[in-house]
């Protein structure tokens, strides 16, 4: 017992001083930390948990979330590889997509999202074996009443980027397409915080509404990226709320223009790249051209870690939203 507790006291994946860490989800640097003390040669998922890290309990349910989790789904064969910029293309600054996604009136806004999703599945420890994605495609529609459906698919690792749920009524295409993990029917349900509260069309309340989803602080590059993906998993966004996210990105230090990239869904979009470097990640975040839409979201290991089997270059999430 003494050495689980120095264990314990050595991994410490949440100090109790770090007020970066309360009521919030962990970064990657503290998963990794968490995953060395949870470790047990079985599957875990690389992603940012929603959960309280308060208590031991709440640890306990992240360790069974995991196990579960690495065991439901089917795992792709490879990971896929990161995308590349097209070679010679300019790369065009945030404002000017700003600017067009100002004067688009296409798009309208919409409760509810539809989402692909690539995550990495690792272990840990003797017998480690390599890391593989995850694939998942999931829908959430609302009704008029206030209840919504969320619909869970584990997509063909054989027919990467490929939506397999289409229709008002979503449903696969085939059983060989995908299988579903969960389908379920939530009832009405109301509320004026983010991020069910309708997101604002305007900066300054747009900056405060994320500012919500991480109540610790002034959000950082990478902290306003995650409350970005947060947004665009509740919400379909219009051409308005559009501009107001990508002023804001605008905004934001240390996010370059990269280039014309095409999307693993086959669209093409304009690359903006962030170093993580305290977390040894590159996060490419994709725009439409045209609309300012945020097609995606690509984190990319940058640093070899040879107790997960990761090595520079391996990507690490990948998010698709579409509408």
């Amino acid at each position: 017992m003494a050495d689980e507790l120095d264990l314990l006291r050595r991994a410490n994946p949440v100090p109790s001083d770090d007020g970066r860490f309360h009521d919030r989800p962990l970064d990657q640097h503290a998963e990794r930390r968490l995953s060395r003390l949870l470790h047990s040669g079985r599957p875990r998922r690389l992603r940012r948990w929603v959960l309280s890290v308060g208590t031991a309990a709440a640890v306990g349910v992240t360790a069974l979330t995991l196990l579960l989790s690495g065991s439901a789904t089917t795992p792709a064969v490879a990971a896929p590889r990161p995308l590349q910029i097209e070679s010679g293309s300019t790369p065009v600054p945030l404002d000017r997509i700003a600017a067009r996604a100002a004067a688009d009136r296409s798009q309208r806004l919409r409760q509810g999202t539809h989402t692909q999703t690539w995550s990495l599945s690792m272990t840990a420890g003797p017998g480690a074996r390599p890391a593989v994605t995850l694939p998942e495609e999931r829908v959430i529609r609302w009704r008029a009443d206030g209840s919504h459906t969320e619909l869970v698919v584990a997509t063909d690792p054989r027919r990467p980027g490929e939506p397999v749920i289409t229709g008002a009524d979503p449903v696969p295409r085939t059983v060989e397409d995908g299988h579903v993990l969960s389908r379920r029917t939530f009832p009405p349900s109301w509320s004026d915080a983010p991020p069910q509260a309708t997101p604002p069309r305007d900066t300054g309340r747009l900056r405060a509404y994320l500012d919500e989803l991480d109540p610790t602080g002034p959000l950082g590059t990478s902290q306003l990226l995650d409350a970005v993906s947060e947004l665009l998993d509740n919400w379909t966004l219009g051409s308005r709320e559009n501009a107001a996210v990508v002023r804001l990105l605008a905004d934001a230090k240390g996010l370059r223009p990269a280039g014309a990239v095409t999307d693993r869904l086959g669209r093409p979009g304009q690359a903006y790249v962030y170093e993580d470097t305290a977390h040894a990640v590159r996060r490419m975040l994709i725009l439409n051209p045209v609309t300012g839409a945020v097609l995606g979201l690509e984190d990319t290991v940058t640093k070899d870690d040879a107790e997960f089997g990761v090595r520079a270059g391996d990507v690490m999430s990948y998010s698709a939203w579409m509408r």
